[in-house]
């Protein structure tokens, strides 16, 4: 009887044990998982301080940094991911709409797209050219007044308003404005060593970096609900804007050019025959870009290729996503290449746009689509390339920001014809690619039967009546 109470103690003193080896091991899980957390945030400070550091090393490389170049690429990267946030929140109302409904939605948004060429074309390039200095400002107004407009855009989506329309509007004059003054500001900071079409690459390929950054942030951020991704988008701009500001001394220098006179008759200005042989090409390259992008988004929603039938977001992120990584690969040739001929790429760019769209309306396929949005991209982005270097070698600076208004309104026409074109067609993949084919073809034998000569190169290049 004694000895009862004895296994009592024992199971207590065993329990209390086992309560202090599973406090301790608690204890332990909890300091191997801080160290852990600790490692893990170490690793990956580590690892986005060699990202930022090797971002800033290639923007400031080969006399980008001296010249003050580096800046105006960090502030294209702001604007692309803050278009991209734009983009996302667009085509969440455009595209996954009743399909019936949403081509009639694209093709208003197609023609809303136009009106800031209206604006940018015939009134703010000569404005520009006229008053050339401020382009620092002028640069940080377009991304002021797009952090207000898509703050506006995100109240409007939030009460389901029309004011969207008007917003979005606005939001699309002054990114085509930006362009515009960004383009013209490039030769300022160009360093003596850079190449125009490796100095407009290396912009481009910022922009694509700053888009890769974006486009999750967005798409988290239209997790939590749509207006958020367009004020995300707002903060952007609003970053863009200090950039913009922040910007050399030299974007706002004249460098001596003789500015057009306010009073007494006019100069008219020629352009370089070059200019306009590399603007029809890029207008070739644009109607199949726009094309594409909406008759297959539309395609490949409602017929699906076979075994895609229940992953039509896989199929549409393998064609149209190839014509993404073509635009990527393209910037980043044309930054790597130490002498590249403007006039034969562009050439190049619509020979092979031309060569694919025939194959593939012959066999029509998976792999023939894909190599299709991925040569329409590489070829766009290296007809931009060099469209944007030939004007900014040929055309006077006191001229240049107009022949950019009015070369970017070009080719939001053709992409917007081309666009038309696509939703118009039957949703028939060998007459609608047959179509596209035989456009680009006639338009490719338009182009070279009325190539200029070196004689009217040499002749008109520069030249003003």
């Amino acid at each position: 009887m004694t000895s009862g109470p004895a296994p009592e103690n024992g199971a207590t003193e065993t329990a209390a044990g086992r309560g202090r080896k599973a406090a301790e091991a608690t204890t332990r899980g909890a300091a191997a998982t801080a160290r852990a957390v600790r490692r893990t945030g170490s690793v990956t400070g580590k690892a986005a301080t060699g990202v930022f550091r090797q971002a800033r090393r290639a923007s400031h490389a080969e006399g980008a940094g001296d010249s003050g170049l580096f800046r105006l690429i960090e502030l294209h990267a702001f604007n692309a991911a803050g278009d991209a946030a734009v983009a996302i929140s667009l085509a969440g109302t455009l595209f996954f709409a009743n399909p019936g409904e949403a081509r009639g939605n694209v093709a208003l948004f197609l023609g809303i797209t136009m009106l800031p060429f209206a604006v940018v074309a015939p009134l703010l390039g000569p404005f520009l050219d006229r008053f050339s200095h401020g382009r620092r400002w002028a640069i940080g107004a377009t991304m002021g007044l797009r952090a207000i407009m898509c703050w506006l855009m995100a109240d409007a989506v939030a009460a389901n308003s029309v004011a969207m329309y008007p917003a979005a509007l606005g939001c699309l004059v002054a990114s085509k404005a930006y362009g515009v003054a960004r383009a013209a500001t490039v030769p300022r900071l160009q360093p003596a060593n850079l190449t125009l079409v490796k100095a407009n690459s290396r912009i481009s390929l910022a922009g694509v970096v700053g888009a890769a950054i974006s486009g999750p942030i967005a798409a988290g951020a239209s997790l939590i609900g749509p207006q958020w991704v367009l004020r995300y988008g707002a903060l952007v701009f609003i970053g863009a804007t200090i950039l913009a500001i922040l910007l050399p001394a030299k974007a706002d220098a004249s460098g001596g050019e003789q500015p057009v006179t306010l009073r007494g008759k006019k100069e008219r200005f020629r352009v370089p025959a070059g200019v306009v042989f590399a603007l029809r090409c890029n207008a070739g390259l644009r109607m199949l870009s726009g094309f594409l992008t909406m008759y297959m988004a539309f395609l490949l929603r409602q017929h699906p290729l076979a075994g895609f039938e229940h992953k039509t977001t896989l199929l549409m992120a393998l064609v149209i996503g190839a014509a993404g990584l073509g635009n990527t690969v393209g910037i980043g040739v044309g930054s790597v290449l130490q002498r590249i001929s403007p006039a034969v790429t562009v050439v190049l760019a619509l020979l092979a746009d031309a060569a694919m769209a025939v194959v593939t309306a012959a066999l029509y396929g998976l792999l023939t689509a894909v190599l299709l949005g991925l040569t329409a991209g590489i070829s766009q982005a290296l007809g931009k390339l060099a469209l944007d270097a030939t004007i900014q070698r040929d055309v006077p600076e006191r001229n240049r920001t107009s022949a950019f208004a009015r070369s970017e309104t070009l080719l939001q026409l053709s992409w917007v014809i081309g666009g038309f074109i696509g939703i118009a067609l039957p949703l028939i993949p060998r007459l609608g690619l047959g179509v596209l084919a035989g456009l680009i073809v006639g338009w490719t034998a338009f182009v070279l039967i009325n190539r200029p000569t070196r004689g009217q190169v040499a002749e008109n290049s520069g030249m003003t009546r």
